[in-house]
């Protein structure tokens, strides 16, 4: 019976993919690029000034990287995939879901501790230590590179044990600001580029010497290879257009 379940569970899962992507081969001028959700917004202008540069779209879907890579490793017709890791296009070049010798570092990023109240994140986050308050949001690190971050620096602060109890996950980076934008959370683990250009609130920038680089690299997929649209993206991504973009919403290149 359960085989019987699987098989149907994997049916609409692949009618669902159909109908929510269009399909990738024959489709110059348009491409679907998979974008870990710490990326949202740096991607959306870089997608804008590629659309200005070279008339192709860029059709972008947000989530965590893990997440992201399963539908990829479950036929999702993305072009290019955007992690916000080094191990999941790693993978998909060794799987043979990318085209090998694609891979490269498109941005680094770096992770802030932040409240949507102003004084509430002091400027070397002691405020962990303090532990007056009720929440913690931080980004599922067993699917997100940026909740694995806030781990390791818990860990390297002593505090993990500690605030064990206070932690709320969000699926995604995305759903862990929004977490702390609405208050569901006092304070969060969220990445640098989504609180840079905000003003009010409070924030630590946490030194980087508490956690790993949080390399992220992107790939071209192989239902991108021959999709002109696909191969321009990401060519756009490492020019210095794009790097430009990449760096104004403060992350660190190679």
């Amino acid at each position: 019976m359960w085989q019987a379940s699987l098989r149907r569970f994997s049916l609409v899962t692949c009618v669902l993919f159909a109908a929510t992507f269009p399909a990738e081969s024959g489709r110059a001028g348009e491409v679907n690029v998979a974008v870990a959700a710490n990326f949202t917004a740096a991607a959306n202008e870089v997608a804008a000034a590629f659309k200005e540069k070279t008339g192709h779209d860029a059709v972008l879907v947000f989530g965590s990287s893990g997440k992201l890579f399963a539908q990829i490793a479950n036929d999702a017709p993305f072009g290019v995939f955007l992690s916000a890791d080094v191990a999941r296009p790693e993978k998909a070049e060794a799987e043979g879901l990318a085209v090998a010798g694609s891979r490269f570092t498109y941005a680094i990023g770096k992770l802030a501790l932040y409240s949507a109240k102003a004084g509430v994140v002091d400027a070397g986050g002691k405020v962990l230590s303090a532990g007056s308050f009720e929440r913690l949001a931080i980004a599922n690190p067993d699917t997100a590179p940026y909740g694995a971050a806030a781990m390791e620096v818990l860990g390297a602060l002593g505090l993990a044990e500690t605030l064990a109890p206070k932690l709320v996950r969000g699926d995604n980076i995305a759903q862990t600001m929004q977490f702390v934008a609405t208050g569901n959370a006092e304070i969060g683990f969220v990445a640098l580029a989504q609180v840079i250009g905000l003003d009010g609130g409070s924030r630590w920038i946490v030194p980087e010497d508490l956690y790993r680089p949080i390399r992220q690299d992107a790939v071209l997929l192989k239902k991108g290879e021959a999709n002109p649209a696909a191969t321009a993206f990401v060519d756009f991504l490492e020019s210095e257009d794009g790097r430009a973009i990449v760096e104004r919403f403060g992350y660190g290149l190679d």
